[in-house]
């Protein structure tokens, strides 16, 4: 018979770190391990594994999604509350933690943390203090002891100069936002145990959508400390538990539930308050309009139109009821650098605006193709630029069309315009797009009205060419 195994909410196998893999990245005696283990029993025992959202920064839980077999989400350093208010906002079932260290909270995530606590936001928030950057190799936090020696710190930490340290809890509790603050340590096994049922109130207000709870935990860092783990947890009950008493500084227990915060906001109005129009080019057919995924990078020197082709393929998507992504990439310079962008089009939703592997690639340039032609998906669309590209892709199982898009751009008088040349082609080609649409769009994206005449010309010159050859 079993006695004891890995909470379900725990893989039990970190098959992200190699197969086979049973043992976490963190050093000997670190308390992470501690917290992740009293995490996941209390998800288990709640019963809330399919409702949880982990929400992980940079520091030594940056692999948490490595562990926890729910869902996971990452941010940048020290903004883990703000993204994980988006989240409890649009998601009101879901149970939203926030796992921070040190060096993140308390430093550059002061901001965030304070904001969403004055809030009141319906998070947990599990802050893990061991008075130290662990991850970056044991420079001084702001939760660092007076007289501590640290890599940036070697005499110690002096308060004249670095200030004392900050005592999160301490500070949080005065908030009128917050349900429940409370301090706990990893010093000994009964405090673990008390540390759970922090855990578990924390969570269970939530449950309950009580607001705001925050549980920091002292925990040891026996390599950054430079001590054996059974030095550790005696420094922690010597040293650490003095300047960070261990107690709760606030629990209201008659807080009503919270009311679910709705931004109600509809498509036409987000589209109005963001200046797209989306009157012209919509027709009844094109609501039920359905096409293959186009993953499309253009891509080009600067000064070619990239930005504004994609921009307005993009738009013009969306004035057909597709739903539509756009992403830049400039190089150093602005006119004359490398620059290209991701398009995503659709008839569905779309997950992320990245375009790894391109099935369509409009190259303006010669660096351009030979960046991106061997990254197209086979069966893919390419459309180079012969004025400025002397050589056929080499590829035998895409299909290419060349166009003489420069020298029909400065047939019309601006050479800007060749990038509207070649997305005609590609819309006629690829008749996801109808041309109509892609001029009653170009006063969105072009903001000066008389080159929008040129772009219109471009639009023609690319149909006829397209039409002869």
């Amino acid at each position: 018979m079993i006695k004891h195994t890995k909470p379900k909410s725990f893989y039990d196998e970190f098959s992200t770190k190699g197969k086979g893999q049973k043992t976490t990245h963190y050093c000997p005696g670190c308390g992470h391990g501690n917290a992740h283990k009293l995490l996941a029993e209390v998800i288990d025992e709640l019963e809330i594994q399919d409702r949880v959202v982990l929400c992980s920064p940079v520091g030594c839980s940056v692999f948490l999604y490595n562990y926890f077999d729910t869902d996971n989400i990452q941010s940048a350093h020290g903004r883990n509350p703000a993204v994980a208010t988006g989240i409890a906002r649009t998601h009101e079932n879901a149970i939203v933690i926030s796992y921070q260290g040190d060096g993140d909270l308390a430093s550059i995530g002061t901001g965030p943390i304070v904001h969403a606590a004055n809030r009141g936001e319906n998070m947990t928030v599990i802050f893990v203090n061991n008075a130290v950057y662990g991850m970056t190799g044991g420079q001084m936090a702001p939760t660092s002891l007076i007289g501590q020696k640290t890599k940036t710190s070697p005499t110690g930490r002096c308060e004249d100069t670095e200030g004392a340290p900050i005592a999160m809890s301490e500070m949080l509790s005065t908030l009128k936002g917050p349900v429940y603050v409370e301090r706990v340590t990893l010093s000994s096994a009964v405090n673990i145990v008390k540390a759970k049922k922090a855990f578990k109130k924390a969570l269970t207000n939530q449950v309950n959508k009580k607001g705001f709870s925050f549980v920091e935990v002292l925990s040891p860092c026996p390599v950054n400390w430079k001590m054996t783990p059974m030095q550790a947890r005696e420094w922690m009950k010597s040293d650490l538990e003095k300047q960070f008493p261990v107690k709760v500084f606030k629990e209201i227990n008659d807080r009503p539930a919270k009311v679910p915060r709705k931004m109600p906001i509809s498509d036409q109005k987000l589209f109005s308050l963001l200046g797209v129009d989306t009157k012209s080019g919509s027709t009844k057919a094109n609501i039920e309009k359905k096409i293959e995924k186009q993953e499309i990078k253009i891509a080009g020197f600067g000064g070619q139109g990239v930005m504004s082709a994609g921009i307005l393929l993009a738009n013009s998507a969306v004035n057909e009821n597709l739903h539509s992504t756009w992403l830049p990439s400039y190089g150093p310079e602005m006119r004359g650098g490398t620059a290209n962008a991701s398009v995503i089009i659709f008839s569905k939703m779309i997950g992320s605006p990245l375009v790894n592997r391109p099935n369509v690639l409009i190259a303006l340039n010669a660096p351009s193709l030979d960046s991106f032609e061997n990254i197209v998906t086979p069966s893919g669309l390419i459309i180079i630029n012969s004025s400025l590209v002397d050589r056929k892709i080499r590829r035998k199982d895409v299909n290419a069309y060349y166009v003489p898009a420069t020298e029909i751009a400065k047939d019309i008088g601006l050479d800007a315009t060749v990038g509207v040349v070649m997305l005609t082609v590609y819309a006629l080609i690829s008749g996801c797009i109808e041309l109509d649409t892609i001029k009653n769009v170009l006063a969105e994206v072009i903001k000066k009205p008389k080159l929008i005449s040129y772009n219109v010309k471009a639009i023609d010159a690319g149909k006829s060419y397209f039409s002869k050859h």
